[in-house]
C-alpha cells in the first residue's frame, strides 16, 4: 500500500511543515550568513562550471560535486523557512534545479511531511523512510531484497543507491502524473521551465556534456547527500528515539549545514544552522537522553559500523509506526 498524493498532503497539513520552536527561538527578519552562502554558492557554481574548459576535470568535478552537495543543504535550510521572514523571496532562492533531477517544490512537499515525527520511519507515511511493511517486503522477490540489502549499507547507499535513488523518484513521479496527481504537473512544468537556463548555461555557455555533468557530478553529489541521510533515524518505539545525532564532524558536518546533529534539527529546524553548535552544546545531555544514546562519532564511526553491514532490516519492526 502508497499513501495517495491526497492522504500525504493530509499529513503535510497535520504535520504544519516545521516543528515547534524551542526556548530562546528567535528569528531574525534576514539570516545574512545563510544569504551570503547562497549567492557564494550560486556564484562559485557559475564560476567552476565557466572553468570547465580551461581548468583540468580533476578540480572542476570534485568542485562541482561539493557546490551542488552544500546546494541540497541550503535547499534544506530554506524549505524551514531560511533565510528570511519572506516564503516567495526564499523560494526563489531555493528553486534553481543545478542537480536537475529534484523540482523544489516536490522536496519542500516531502520534507514538511516527513517532520511529523510522531510518523518518523513509517513505511507508508514517512517520504524519507527505508523501511517496508512486512507485507510489502514478502511480496518482493529474492533478487530485489539482495539489491535492497546492499543498498542497506553505507558503500551500497552511496555507489548503488545515488543513482537507484534518482530513478526511483522519477519512476514514482511519472507514475503519479500519469494518474493526473493534484498539482504535480504544474509543478513539474515549472520546474522543466527553471531547468531551462541550468541546462543552457552547463550545455551551451561552459561546454560540459549533460550526460557528464549529471553522472560525474550530480549523482556523486547526491551519494555525498546520502551520507548524511543513512544514519540519521531508525525504528524505535519512542519517537526521540528514532532520530540520531552524528558529533565532531569537521569535515562533512559543515558540507551538511551541520544536519549531523539531526535530533536537534527535529527539535528546532528554526533554528539557521550556525547556531547549532552553540546550541547543541548547551543542551546535548538531554538530548542523548531522549535519544536514548543512539550517537556516532564522526562519521567515520558510521562507516566504521556500516560500511558493508547493514544499517538495519526493511521489514519495518513495528509493522506501521
Amino acid at each position: 500500500m502508497v499513501r495517495t498524493t491526497i492522504e500525504r498532503g493530509a499529513l503535510e497539513a497535520a504535520a504544519g511543515g516545521i516543528a515547534p520552536a524551542v526556548e530562546g527561538d528567535a528569528r531574525v527578519a534576514v539570516e545574512l550568513p545563510t544569504l551570503i552562502l547562497i549567492f557564494g554558492v550560486y556564484a562559485g557554481w557559475l564560476l567552476v562550471t565557466h572553468l570547465y574548459a580551461s581548468w583540468p576535470s580533476v578540480v572542476v568535478v570534485p568542485a562541482v560535486v561539493l557546490l551542488l552537495t552544500l546546494h541540497g543543504s541550503l535547499q534544506h535550510e530554506i524549505v524551514h523557512g531560511h533565510p528570511t521572514r519572506w516564503f516567495g523571496f526564499n523560494r526563489l532562492l531555493g528553486i534553481v534545479p543545478l542537480s536537475l533531477w529534484l523540482p523544489y517544490e516536490r522536496y519542500r512537499h516531502t520534507h514538511r511531511i516527513h517532520h511529523d515525527d510522531e510518523r518518523l520511519t513509517d513505511p507508508l507515511d514517512d517520504p524519507e523512510s527505508y523501511y517496508w511493511t512486512p507485507e510489502e517486503w514478502k511480496n518482493l522477490g529474492a533478487l530485489t531484497r539482495g539489491f535492497l540489502r546492499t543498498e542497506q549499507t553505507l558503500a551500497g547507499r552511496v555507489v548503488i543507491g545515488s543513482v537507484w535513488r534518482i530513478l526511483r523518484f522519477l519512476h514514482r513521479e511519472l507514475r503519479d502524473l500519469l494518474r493526473n496527481a493534484p498539482k504535480l504537473r504544474a509543478t513539474w512544468l515549472e520546474h522543466l521551465i527553471w531547468c531551462i537556463p541550468v541546462v543552457l548555461w552547463v550545455s551551451w555557455v561552459c561546454g560540459i556534456p549533460l550526460g557528464f555533468y549529471f553522472l560525474a557530478m550530480v549523482v556523486p553529489a547526491n551519494g555525498l547527500q546520502l551520507i548524511r541521510s543513512f544514519a540519521e533515524h531508525r525504528a524505535r518505539p519512542a519517537v526521540r528515539e528514532r532520530i540520531a545525532i552524528v558529533e565532531k564532524s569537521w569535515v562533512l558536518g559543515p558540507l551538511f549545514l551541520f544536519n549531523n546533529l539531526h535530533a536537534l534539527h527535529h527539535e528546532a529546524p528554526t533554528i539557521p544552522w550556525y547556531q547549532y553548535i552553540g546550541r547543541y552544546r548547551k543542551i546535548r545531555e538531554r538530548l542523548l537522553a531522549e535519544n536514548g544514546g543512539l550517537v556516532y562519532n564522526t562519521y567515520m564511526d558510521v562507516a566504521r559500523r556500516f560500511l558493508f553491514r547493514p544499517h538495519d532490516d526493511h521489514p519495518h519492526p513495528m509493522g506501521r509506526v
